[in-house]
């Protein structure tokens, strides 16, 4: 492992794939102010880093991969105070939907409120069987806000409602079921299941892959008709690369 700052540390494993880990942070990995400036900080290094081909967000410990915000930081906030924090988070966000390479969430135990902000920016959900999720903030008298804006997209307006509105915990199962994560498996199975997936993302080509994520985000936000029109911008830059035409060859070489 290899130490980023005082709340992140990565290991590199073969293919470009990179694990991110969330240290220090209590048993939970609850995320205050300093956590959120470290990972922003790790994301922002990272992204410069051209042989990443996928990066997994973990937690440390079995407990959760996070398991929110920071309700004793968040209790002596003000107005202005409680902006400045939730922007913190809202940053660390933002810094995975804007990371060049898919972002796979590892999601054991735990994920709620800001864990499941920063797990639905992420590309990808992989989840062990005795995960939960819940978004609790409206009990502790606060909205769920940021990119909780994101859960809509993800599970449908009426089960966005449901987890933001009543506060519920749902099981992996269910989560599945809704498409908030987009794979179960048992927890001894997890990383195994991840590596896989990781595995398919970086045997793509890498242009091609980049590409693909930022298109993928513009998609997010964009009506149809603009996103269609980026798709073409996208492909035509895409030869520019020389990817398409190293890749293609190939496939045909092997059909020979």
């Amino acid at each position: 492992m290899q130490t980023i700052n005082e709340h992140c540390e990565i290991e590199r494993g073969d293919h470009g794939i990179v694990r991110m880990v969330i240290r220090n942070a209590g048993s939970l990995n609850i995320l205050n102010s300093q956590v959120n400036r470290a990972l922003c900080d790790a994301f922002a290094s990272l992204a410069k880093d051209d042989s990443i081909r996928v990066l997994i967000l973990a937690g440390s410990g079995t407990k959760a991969m996070i398991g929110g915000a920071d309700i004793k930081e968040m209790a002596t906030l003000d107005q202005s105070s409680a902006k400045t924090f939730i922007k913190s988070l809202r940053d660390v966000c933002e810094a995975i939907r804007a990371f060049p390479v898919p972002v796979i969430a590892r999601i054991q135990g735990w994920c709620l409120g800001g864990g499941l902000e920063v797990a639905a920016a992420c590309d990808l959900r992989i989840a062990s069987n005795d995960s939960k999720y819940a978004m609790p903030e409206v009990k502790v008298g606060i909205p769920s806000v940021i990119h909780a804006a994101l859960l809509p997209r993800l599970i449908g307006w009426g089960r966005a409602r449901w987890l933001i509105l009543t506060a519920a915990t749902i099981d992996a199962p269910t989560a599945l079921s809704w498409g908030l994560v987009e794979q179960v498996v048992p927890a001894a199975e997890l990383d195994s299941a991840i590596a896989s997936a990781a595995k398919a993302i970086a045997e793509c080509g890498a242009e091609a892959m980049r590409n693909q994520k930022a298109l993928l985000k513009q998609w997010e936000e964009l009506p149809l008709s603009q996103s269609v029109e980026v798709s073409i911008e996208a492909f035509g830059r895409a030869y520019l690369t020389g990817e398409p035409q190293k890749l293609m060859q190939a496939f045909i070489d092997r059909r020979k």
